[in-house]
């Protein structure tokens, strides 16, 4: 008899180790690529996820600042930040699958383990360029604001898909294009491969998020925009910030009509 999805999943997710992490995430996409896992949702999700000794987790206004960005500190500082976004990234596309998923259906799996295997990938680079500039993940604290925003949102499906992939990773559609240049011009032209890759793959990530959303308030029978902006007034601290990268949001189906009037 196959494993349910959902034990693979709890599995990964209990996972402490990053590397071992990296491995079991991307390890639960194949097999259920190759139909090894069956559609079975027979175990609850942790509320928090494996976590490493380190980092250190602070709350987010008691992070050091992060230096200049060019100094070799606020190189390093940034690429850590960036591995940990990624590391939590992992246990957000599988917890999303593994507490949804039997509601929503088989193409969310997919969509959703497809994107945990991404965040996997994006952590192992982001990883092996901090070992390049002499530091690794777990060397400065970080802070538990993504983590956050998943427990908070562990009821509600529309509410998980409304503020995790259509405001915070959407965020990194913003923000990503200049870290990249910064990070050209600074010539690291190894790091500028990997953000391109990463906003690549996010522009998709934000895209099923978007899609399921409209899916879900389909379902619902309320109106896309309205029950958006009311999740995200509910359950996200603080407003989405512009400038927006509108470009990227509107290729993964987030129009200008949807964020604009709450910014």
């Amino acid at each position: 008899m196959s494993e349910s999805i959902a034990r693979a999943i709890r599995s990964a997710l209990l996972e402490r180790d990053p590397r071992t992490k990296v491995m079991a995430a991307r390890k639960v996409a194949r097999d259920w690529r190759l139909g090894r896992l069956a559609f079975a949702f027979d175990v609850s999700m942790p509320d928090v996820p494996g976590r490493p000794d380190a980092p250190e987790l602070l709350p987010p206004n008691r992070m050091p600042k992060r230096g200049k960005g060019g100094s070799q500190r606020g190189r390093i500082a940034l690429w850590h930040s960036l591995a940990h976004i990624e590391f939590v990234a992992i246990d957000l596309a599988l917890d999303i699958v593994g507490r949804f998923g039997g509601e929503m259906g088989e193409p969310f799996v997919s969509d959703f383990l497809s994107v945990a295997a991404d965040e996997a990938m994006h952590f192992a680079l982001i990883e092996r360029h901090l070992h390049t500039l002499g530091s690794h993940y777990g060397d400065l604290p970080a802070h538990n604001g993504l983590w956050d925003a998943a427990y908070e949102t562990r009821h509600d499906v529309a509410a998980r898909l409304a503020v995790v992939p259509m405001v915070l990773e959407a965020r990194g559609l913003d923000v990503t294009p200049a870290t990249l240049e910064r990070v050209r011009n600074a010539g690291d032209e190894t790091g500028a491969k990997i953000l391109s890759r990463i906003l690549d793959d996010e522009i998709r990530h934000v895209s099923f998020g978007a899609k399921h959303f409209v899916e879900r308030a389909e379902t619902l029978n309320e109106p896309v925009n309205g029950l958006w902006k009311s999740l995200v007034s509910r359950h996200f601290r603080g407003l989405p910030k512009p400038p927006f990268n509108d470009s990227a949001r509107l290729a993964a189906g987030l129009s200008r009509d949807l964020y604009a009037g709450v910014a």
